[in-house]
């Protein structure tokens, strides 16, 4: 890194919301100005800076200084103070004040404001308002700064200290020096990791209470985000021990006060066997405990509730379908559509090509029929688009459907305050994580029908909890498994292929035909699969169906890194697809105009949600900005918001569940066997909804067919389901499988 030293003679931009700032820099010794970019505390036109940082070319804006650290240096000439306070730093100080501030105290102006404000009461025009209000202000500026210097030197970068004094604002010293562990429960951003790193350098000791509890709940988290809703305590605690290089027995001390004090629960005396719990007891972060009981209560409530809509009769609304309908129903069919009718809660799950969407159109004819007042939800809004597309019916987002309010971050339909209507069908079921499920159901009204409807072999949900499946397995709730391919949808390879692999078996693939949708694009080495992917996308596809590589065409793949991950294969597809434009850069990616991206965090305040596609339409480098299409519909982003963005022509094929592309193409190498698996390869090819191609190694291909073993997770809804409506576990007794 380089340094330079100079004064700030002006101020270009800068963000209130993280401090990041673009100034222009006199160098000691002489020279033209230079601009600088980077996050500052406050900067103020006359300062002085030492900043070390790098040379940077912008394509617009010419040679820029990205500065990395810095420190603040105040301004000692009389113009340098002046120039200083007219900036307006200081509240209660513009350019008139200042010059008669400086005329009055000279060089001495700046001590006489830090140690004894009370002298500026004899400048002209400084009454004792103003006085108070410029020390506030003086104060309040000196405190930011010494935040940023402090975290600077425990090896917080400027960004990271902008989000920092965000949060805590004034308190943020007093914060971060008596618990820097706070930083990981508090920022966006700051990991344990992070916040170990700096608790260190603090003097924090290894075995301190703080960062035993903090690692404690850092494993939990880390749980969570590979699904698991609670764990056992003998794996909490090895996870412990490993994670922060310490006794057990400390770990078990942390664990047992953060019980006491119900910042964790740990479920006693459970009456799940040691086979189905190994460890025995179950420890859960608060949040996840309730939404896991409350999920269970809930939908045994539901099921208990005399129906709201009762004049419907299965057998004659089967024979007025019959009479209306231009084909039959298949058996599988009319039973769910019977059920649908007769039951307070079903479940309909089968894979592509078994008939879901006629089952939910007769369903919803069936009820509007009745004056029923039906409402249709699913977790994404590609999901909610393409239902309402098959039914004719308005669909919304859950979150749209809860009517989430983001300013308080509640959702306003809820217990006491409960959705109006008589059926809801909720779609692609197997994305709803257990969170979500509970606010769902605190919002569902007890004489209501419920209906869920998706896909169990696909992948289960990005959040915890496995609901669906734990859900079907209970035997608490009625089951309709469609699994005749009809006649139409066996003409589709992408159908019988999908079966095929989900019934354990390698799909054959045949050579173009003008009505193939499936194909194999073979190179075993694995080297040359990612230039194979980018010719695919780039030329052989669009050259053969007309696709728009962009637009149309989506690459699927098992894991973000490595050669064929998402982030190597994104900068390849971005450097063939969208070679130069406007852009800006956010952590190390290039976000240029023209560029798919793709939302990875829900975002309430903007309205978008993890897993939204869009195109950037244009970036303002000067304030940091992007603006991004949804559909139709622009969002703005700033420095904060951009890292919830990522580049999206190729993506993980957990983020593309409930939604479809025109094209899929899905790389397979050996190096992504830790998540070749079964049900990964048949939701990435249920994606596709008029081409299929399968890119790779045969051998990667085989491992993923023949992998049915899901990684398990640690959840307990099936368990209290089944327990709660008389069964004897998961295979119990309780309500039956309907297609049987």
């Amino acid at each position: 890194m380089e340094e330079l030293a100079g004064e700030i003679v002006r101020i270009v931009y800068q963000s209130e919301e993280d401090g990041y700032t673009v100034a222009m820099l006199a160098p000691e010794g002489g020279g033209e100005p230079v601009c600088i970019v980077g996050t500052f505390p406050a900067p103020g036109e006359g300062e002085g800076l030492e900043v070390r940082g790098d040379w940077r070319a912008h394509p617009r804006f010419g040679r820029q200084f990205h500065v990395v650290r810095f420190q603040v240096k105040a301004p000692s000439t009389i113009k340098g103070i002046l120039r200083f306070l007219g900036s307006g730093v200081v509240r209660g100080i513009g350019p008139e004040m200042a010059k008669r501030i400086v005329d009055t105290f000279g060089e001495k102006t700046l001590s006489v404001i830090e140690d004894d404000p009370a002298r500026l009461a004899r400048v002209p025009g400084i009454g004792k308002k103003r006085v108070k209000m410029i020390s506030e202000s003086w104060k309040e500026t000196r405190e930011i700064r010494d935040v940023m210097v402090f975290l600077q030197s425990h090896g917080i970068s400027p960004a990271y200290a902008g989000r920092i004094l965000k949060q805590y604002r004034k308190g943020a010293l007093a914060v971060i020096r008596n618990n820097p562990y706070r930083l990981a429960e508090d920022v966006a951003g700051i990991g344990f990791k992070k916040a170990d790193a700096v608790a260190a350098s603090m003097g924090f000791a290894k075995n301190s209470p703080a960062r035993v509890y903090a690692g404690v709940v850092h494993v939990l988290a880390q749980a969570a985000e590979d699904g698991h809703v609670f764990l056992p305590y003998s794996e909490l605690e090895r996870r412990g021990v490993e994670t922060l290089g310490v006794e057990p027995a400390l770990v078990g001390e942390a664990v047992k006060r953060s019980v006491e004090e119900t910042r964790l629960i740990m479920e006693k005396n459970l009456a799940f066997p040691e086979t189905l719990l190994p460890g025995a007891q179950a420890v859960y972060q608060p949040g996840l405990y309730v939404a896991e009981t409350g999920t269970a209560q809930r939908l045994r409530e539901i099921l208990h509730q005399k129906k709201s809509v009762r004049k419907i009769r299965a057998n004659s609304a089967l024979s007025d379908l019959a009479k209306r309908l231009p084909f039959r129903l298949a058996d599988q069919q009319a039973k769910a559509v019977a059920r649908a009718v007769e039951d307070k809660i079903l479940v309909i799950t089968g894979g592509p090509g078994t008939g879901k969407t006629t089952v939910l159109t007769a369903v919803l004819d069936v009820y509007s029929r009745a004056g029923a007042k039906i409402l249709l939800a699913a977790p994404t809004g590609r999901a909610a688009k393409r239902m309402c597309e098959a039914t004719g019916h308005e669909a919304k987002t859950i979150h749209r459907l809860l009517e989430f309010n983001p300013a308080e971050a509640v959702f306003l339909r809820r217990t006491g305050t409960p959705l109006e209507c008589d059926l809801l069908v909720v779609d692609e079921a197997s994305m709803i994580d257990i969170g979500l499920m509970h606010h769902l159901l605190s919002a569902v009204p007890g004489p209501a029908t419920l209906v869920l409807v998706g896909d169990v072999n696909q992948l289960p949900s990005v959040g915890p909890g496995n609901v669906l499946k734990d859900v079907i397995e209970s035997g608490a709730v009625p089951v309709a498994r469609l699994t005749e391919i009809f006649r139409q949808a066996r003409q589709s390879r992408i159908v019988t292929a999908a079966h095929a692999v989900n019934a354990g078996h390698v799909p054959e693939f045949e050579g173009y035909s003008a009505e193939n949708d499936l194909y194999w694009a073979g190179q075993e080495d694995p080297e040359k699969v990612a230039a194979l992917v980018v010719e695919l996308v780039k030329v052989r596809i669009p050259r053969r169906f007309g696709f728009d590589p962009v637009r149309d065409i989506q690459v699927l793949v098992p894991m973000n890194k490595g050669p064929v991950g998402a982030q190597a294969l994104n900068a390849l597809l971005q450097k063939e697809l969208n070679p130069a434009g406007p852009s800006l850069t956010r952590g190390g990616t290039e976000y240029r105009v023209g560029d798919k991206v793709m939302q990875v965090k829900n975002d309430y305040e903007r309205d978008v949600y993890n897993g939204d596609l869009g195109r950037i339409t244009g970036c303002d480098p000067a304030s940091k900005t992007l603006a991004v299409d949804f559909d139709g519909r622009e969002v703005v982003y700033d420095a904060f918001s951009m890292d919830a963005l990522m580049l999206a022509y190729a993506t993980s094929v957990h983020k593309a569940q409930g939604s479809e592309y025109p094209a899929v193409v899905v790389p397979l190498v050996p190096q992504h066997y830790m998540l070749l698996q079964r049900n990964l390869l048949y939701t990435a090819m249920t994606r596709g909804r008029r081409l299929v191609v399968l890119a790779g190694s045969k051998k990667a291909l085989a491992m993923a067919v023949r992998n049915d073993k899901e990684t398990r997770r640690h959840s307990l809804l099936g368990r209290r389901l089944g327990l709660g409506a008389g069964g004897s576990g998961p295979q119990g007794p309780g309500s039956p499988d309907i297609s049987k």
